[in-house]
């Protein structure tokens, strides 16, 4: 099947973020909901992808084959449950992994996080996009979950551990 451009770079996106969800696909194609991302996968590149026990959405490895980025994160290491040696995340999912405590520390809530990345960066993400890429960063198993009175997340890994490369 010969895929059309914004089919290979909606693929390359799903290479380059997985494992993933469609809320985060959606907001990397700006789709209005999750059921159109799944209705585009699904009518588009049902060849090319798989659903994990966990429901996350990862590239088969002859879409890894079809497009020029590097995968998200090394499969073998994740799938035995360990963190990789690299990943690849936007911009402020790597300043959240900057800013977010490390596997020592006491854990921080979102907010927590937030106001870290604002002073850091100087930058004013929306909490929900903090949110989300604390959880993008737990589903990579590089940031670990607290509960608390609220969910808190600190790193699962000594930052030095990981490298982090930005996405275009």
């Amino acid at each position: 099947m010969a895929l059309t451009d914004e089919e290979r770079n909606r693929l390359a996106d799903i290479v380059r973020l997985q494992p993933t969800k469609n809320g985060e696909l959606q907001d990397a194609w700006e789709l209005d909901s999750g059921s159109e991302v799944h209705q585009y996968l699904q009518n588009h590149l049902k060849e090319y992808y798989y659903r994990d026990d966990d429901s996350l959405i990862r590239s088969t490895a002859e879409a890894n084959d079809l497009v020029d980025v590097e995968p998200g994160i090394e499969a073998d290491a994740v799938a035995k449950g360990g963190a990789p040696d690299t990943i690849r995340v936007s911009e402020l999912v790597a300043q959240v992994f900057e800013v977010v405590a490390g596997p020592d520390e006491r854990s921080q809530s979102v907010v927590s996080v937030l106001n870290a990345v604002r002073e850091a960066f100087d930058v004013d993400p929306e909490v929900d996009e903090v949110r989300r890429a604390l959880r993008t960063l737990e589903r990579k198993n590089v940031v670990e979950v607290v509960y608390r009175t609220v969910p808190t997340f600190k790193l699962a890994v000594e930052r030095d551990e990981i490298t982090v490369e930005v996405n275009e």
